[in-house]
């Protein structure tokens, strides 16, 4: 399993180029750093890597990568679900019964540091909660490869420091996971940094 991006290049009408001949290579195991000061296109990246954004050169290679899930910097959710719905219906997608489905997303969402919060509904979560519950959506959700845009940008420093941690536990041998981000602590923790604001 490899995410593979091999010399791409890309740019928005009437700017220059964000990136120029760029290779990355995201292997499962590993919590790969995108790096950079704003507008230096983390972001875009991200859309790259993901298959969501089509480079005007270059190609990306998704080696026995099926499924891509995306976290977005600012957590998005149906205000009226309880978060524990939100976890236990990847589960069911699966097979499971709903209370097979249940049981896993709750000890999914105690590892992600949300036991108590089982019933809480999505838009009563602060913050880094509702940062923590997408982030175990898309664990529940098994994907190959999680991109996860800015997780703390918009968190107090307990908040984050949580959220990191989670983010740590998130690697996996079976999963490649990229983080965008510009937080010193959540870099300190990536197993390789790339960064896109340099030369």
């Amino acid at each position: 399993m490899q995410l593979r991006a091999e010399g791409i290049t890309h740019r928005f009408a009437g700017r220059e180029s964000l990136f120029d001949n760029m290779t990355i290579t995201a292997e499962p195991g590993r919590l790969i750093g995108l790096v950079g000061p704003s507008g230096s296109g983390k972001s875009t990246m991200l859309s790259v890597l993901g298959g969501f954004l089509i480079p005007q050169a270059g190609r990306v290679h998704r080696d026995e990568i099926h499924s891509i899930g995306w976290v977005f910097q600012n957590p998005i959710g149906p205000p009226r679900r309880t978060a524990i719905d939100l976890v236990t219906y990847p589960f069911l997608l699966r097979g499971m019964t709903r209370s097979e489905g249940a049981e896993r997303a709750m000890q999914l969402m105690a590892r992600f540091g949300l036991a108590g919060r089982e019933e809480s509904l999505f838009r009563g979560l602060s913050g880094g909660e509702s940062q923590r519950l997408l982030l175990a959506r898309a664990v529940a959700c098994d994907f190959d490869a999680i991109l996860v845009d800015e997780p703390t940008a918009q968190l107090d420093p307990r908040s984050a420091a949580t959220v990191i941690e989670v983010i740590t536990e998130m690697v996996a041998p079976d999963r490649v996971t990229i983080v965008a981000t510009h937080d010193a602590r959540l870099i300190a923790q990536c197993d390789e940094v790339i960064d896109l604001g340099a030369g």
